[in-house]
């Protein structure tokens, strides 16, 4: 999980050097999405068992695959402005959206320690936007709809994680908004100006498709529980990435709004673990109960 984080902190830092150079946000995006569905078909060996990228609702793929652009997209437009701590403070604030909005789409409600959580976390959130300050700007607007597209997306892969192949939904996360950006790349004319830069434009498919190779690696070797604070680690690359690259540092309003929005999802992790240890032994009791009756 820490080499995950590594890998998004590499894609991340790339996007933004490109669009600072120049190169066409949609170039970007499209890139990044192309060369994960390439290694995904050559490292997954597609063409033996073709079987297991099979869609079973196509729709829903097609949406979420946009749900994924857009929060690619919108990440991308945000860091022109943003310095990679703020775009990352902002998102870390989706595991607490994503609770929230658990409960209309999934039936799955949080109680009100959670939703005290949330609230916590939000106001860090305030903290490092500061709307009526003068500190809000385009930037921040992008970040957010960064964050919520990607809450969207991962309400919807846990619901179609039921009927749907792993295969599938790593290939046309990927492979939706690779076509459906087509017809947009020839308007966009800022290409990379050297092999440098190209070579940087390439490499954003494999951070990508590498660390979400990873991101499946973890999750068989551990529970989701153990591996859950672990992306609170990226705070700390993208911190060493932006004062390495682009000679940034975070202001004191950044790292106190990202502290408390991390200490918030902290918490959600935490009362979600204990509440399913809870419902676990209750479940043991019931059926240690009915057995002895029969």
């Amino acid at each position: 999980m820490l080499c995950v984080y590594v890998c998004f902190t590499f894609l991340d830092t790339s996007s933004k050097y490109l669009v600072l150079a120049g190169v066409s946000a949609l170039i970007v995006a499209w890139t990044r999405f192309t060369v994960h569905v390439l290694l995904v078909g050559v490292f997954l060996r597609g063409w033996r068992e073709p079987s297991r990228f099979r869609a079973n609702n196509l729709p829903a793929h097609i949406l979420r695959g946009c749900l994924l652009f857009g929060s690619t997209m919108f990440n991308i437009l945000a860091l022109r402005t943003l310095q990679l701590a703020e775009t990352t403070s902002i998102y870390f604030f989706g595991p607490m959206v994503i609770t929230a909005l658990a409960g209309p789409l999934l039936g799955e409600w949080a109680g009100w320690r959670r939703w005290l959580a949330i609230l916590t976390g939000f106001v860090g959130v305030l903290i490092i936007t500061r709307p009526g300050v003068g500190v809000f700007g385009i930037g921040h607007l992008f970040a957010l709809g960064s964050m919520l597209s990607n809450s969207f997306y991962v309400i919807m892969t846990r619901r179609m994680s039921a009927s749907e192949t792993s295969e599938s939904l790593i290939l046309f996360s990927a492979l939706a908004p690779a076509v459906l950006l087509v017809p947009m790349l020839p308007f966009s004319h800022a290409l990379p100006q050297d092999g440098w830069h190209w070579f940087i434009l390439l490499m954003l498919g494999v951070f990508g498709a590498g660390g979400h190779w990873l991101l499946v690696q973890a999750y068989r070797l551990a529970t989701t529980t153990a591996l859950a604070p672990y992306p609170y680690s990226q705070m700390v690359w993208m911190i060493i990435s932006g004062w390495l690259i682009f000679h940034q540092l975070p202001d004191r309003w950044t790292l106190l709004g990202a502290a408390i929005i991390v200490a918030s999802g902290l918490y959600i992790i935490h009362r979600e673990h204990r509440l399913r240890l809870r419902n676990s032994a209750s479940l043991d009791t019931e059926a240690e109960s009915l057995a002895k009756k029969l």
